[in-house]
Formats: structure tokens, sequence, C-alpha cells
């Protein structure tokens, strides 16, 4: 027996999903045993943003008097870095949003600008390659070479969106563990506030209490008060926030603190009002899934339930009735 028919057998086929499923429940089950919290790598990514900020504002002090001045951008100067010059693809694959969608999913610098460019281009031909491959070497199931054809095309379709899934998605599980924790870390804030703090210390602080239950949210607050320290204009570091979470609860926050800052109005009333709205916010999303789940049950139900409770109800008087047909 070849590679090919060894590829092609059902059984094998079956026997490999069946591993593949069993492989994923397990990691699914150990996984969040094993899994290590990353606030201290988070804490040092964002000190390491603090000290890139430092380190551009003290150039840009000295660039002031002279013509030359390098940036103080990480250097990107890896196998994606010259693909992507080579081929120009920043200008081929242009999208002005890739640097907020990117911040949103946790990535920040040019090197994951370069590498989501890279994967854009690369990841359509990868796609189309392997569908080709399966449909006319392994096993073309029967279907006419222009079938074949349209499957890879619609394979190179899949690959040039899928970086952007990718992204989407990393985004949307970094902003629901972001909102889970906001309310409670508002709360804290006013209670910081209230008592005397400043807003960056204020804000460091919360930081470091709620890192135990959102990692990401205690990056954000760290790289806030970073760009609170640095950043010519304290209204860019809190419309930074905003963009990087990209939640109304969030900008409504924001838009609050700006306005506290601009026209010296109470900060702490305004976290009280933005702390109530987003606890509200919290237990109205809760009641939405609540209310959605009925129809998400249905057909679970119908599939998995009603059969076996078909079979549990039916199975001994089905079985009597034959016993009485035999006799």
């Amino acid at each position: 027996m070849n590679l090919v028919q060894i590829l092609t057998n059902p059984d094998n086929i079956l026997a490999v999903v069946v591993a593949a499923i069993c492989f994923a429940t397990i990691v699914t089950i150990v996984g969040p045993m094993l899994n290590r919290s990353g606030l201290e790598s988070r804490m040092k990514s964002v000190a390491d943003r603090k000290e890139q900020l430092r380190r551009r504002s003290r150039e840009a002090l000295a660039a002031r008097g002279s013509s030359a001045g390098a940036g103080l951008r990480h250097a990107d100067e890896g196998l994606y870095k010259r693909v992507v010059e080579r081929l120009q693809l920043s200008r081929l694959l242009e999208d002005p949003k890739v640097v907020d969608k990117l911040a949103q999913a946790g990535f920040r610098g040019p090197r994951p600008v370069t590498t989501f460019y890279f994967f854009r281009f690369v990841t359509p031909f990868v796609f189309a390659a392997l569908i080709a491959f399966y449909l006319f070497v392994i096993n073309g199931f029967g279907l006419p070479g222009f079938t074949r054809f349209a499957f890879s095309i619609a394979g190179l379709t899949l690959g040039y969106y899928a970086p952007n899934v990718y992204i989407t998605n990393a985004a949307q599980k970094r902003r629901q563990s972001i909102m889970e924790a906001f309310p409670d870390a508002l709360d804290l804030l006013l209670i910081c506030v209230e008592s005397g703090m400043s807003i960056e210390a204020a804000l460091q602080k919360v930081g470091a209490e709620v890192g135990a239950s959102s990692i990401e949210l205690a990056e954000e607050l760290g790289l806030l008060v970073a760009e609170l320290s640095y950043l010519p204009e304290r209204r860019l570091a809190y419309e930074g926030l905003g963009r990087r979470t990209n939640h109304p609860g969030v900008k409504s926050v924001v838009t609050a603190m700006i306005q506290a800052e601009r026209y010296g109005t109470p900060l702490g009333s305004a976290l009280r009002v933005m702390a109530k709205e987003n606890r509200e916010l919290r237990l109205s999303a809760a009641e939405k899934k609540a209310a959605a789940l009925p129809a998400k049950l249905t057909v679970p139900m119908i599939l998995f339930f009603l059969p076996v409770l078909f079979i549990v109800i039916l199975g001994p008087a089905v079985m009597k009735v034959q016993d009485a047909f035999h006799h």
C-alpha cells in the first residue's frame, strides 16, 4: 500500500480526525492548569515602551539643532522586512487602519506591521497550493478539473482574508478580557483619586491591582501612564487608550477624563458616573447572552438530547412489543 492509498483511506482519515479531537479536548482541559501568568512579561513590554518614549524624547531634543536624527523605533531587519520592502507590499496591500487593528490585538511597533503584510501576501499562495496539491495529487474525489481549480481559487481568497480574521479574533478576545475587569478598575481608580493620589499614581496602582484578573488591562494602564509622562499632550495618551481598546465604554471614560483635564472639572464625579455606566453595560451584556441562550440550545437539543431521550423512553416499550410478537 503506497502513501497515497494510506492518506486517502477513510479509516485513516477518521482516525486522524478522532485523534485531533481527543488532543484538542486534552489541551482544553489541561491548558488552564499549565497556563502561567504573563503579567511579568507584559509589564516588561510596557517598561520597554516607556523607555522607548524616553529615548525618543531625548533624541528629539538632541536632534533639534542637527539635520541627522536616527529613528528610535526598534530595527526590523529580518526576512519579513526585506521581502516587504523588496516587493513594496506596504503599498500593494496598503491598509490605513492596520496599525490600530494590530494595537487592538496587542501587537505594537513596526515589526508586527511588517509581519502582517508578509503573511497577507504569503498565506493566499500557501492555502491555494495546499488545496491544489490535495485535489490534484492526493484525492480529487472524482471532481472535474475546473471544479478543482475553482476550489484552489477559493483557497486563494480564504488565505487573503485569514490574517485579518486572526487579528480580529485576537482583538475581540483582548477587548473582552479588558471589559470584564474595567468596571472594577474604575471603582479602584475612583477610590485612589478621591484619596488624593495623582492620576498617574492612581493608574499605576490600579494596573498593579487588576493584573491578576486581566493582564491586558494592566498592560494598557501601564502604557497609558508611560504615554502621559512622555507624550507632548495628555489628550493624545487618553485618545490612544480609546483607539487601542475600541470599546464605547472605554471611549466614554476617555472623553470624560479629557474634559476633566481641559476644563478643570472634578475627576471623581466623572469617574463615579462612568463606573456606574460600565457596570450597567456589563450587566446588559450578560443579560443579552442569557436571553440568546435558549435559541442557541435549540439545535444541540434536537441533535443530541432528544434522540437519547426517545431511546430511553421508547426503547423498553419497543423491546416488549417485539417480545410479544415473537411469542
